[in-house]
């Protein structure tokens, strides 16, 4: 799994749609690899909810579970053969350019579908 963090507020709309044509163009040629498992952007956070529940009571709290400097907007699952591999793939996520890409195994849990 890749994941994607920066600051949301660091591109404008017109450098965030370009974002978005060059990142379907990578998802385009790592899916000619067969590297290519899934992607997605994130909406805003100021759309997230965050749910802990303690004592068996749900809390819903408006926003991102934690403050930081940079959000998490997005996500890329590849499949490759190991660690450095990803990190390769990694490297030309556009992302990657102006936020930081998380590269961090799945753990594959049995009996949980498809």
């Amino acid at each position: 799994m890749l994941l994607i963090y920066g600051d949301e507020k660091t591109l404008s709309d017109e450098a965030r749609q370009s974002c978005y044509v060059e990142s379907s163009n990578y998802c385009h040629e790592l899916n000619e690899a067969g590297k290519f498992v899934a992607t997605a952007p994130l909406q805003s956070v100021s759309t997230a909810s965050s749910i802990r529940v303690r004592e068996g009571k749900p809390i819903v709290t408006d926003g991102p579970f934690a403050e930081t400097r940079e959000q998490l907007g997005g996500f890329f699952m590849v499949d490759v053969k190991d660690h450095a591999e990803a990190i390769e793939v990694a490297k030309r996520i556009p992302g990657a350019r102006w936020g930081t890409v998380e590269v961090r195994p799945v753990v594959e849990l049995p009996n949980v579908p498809a």
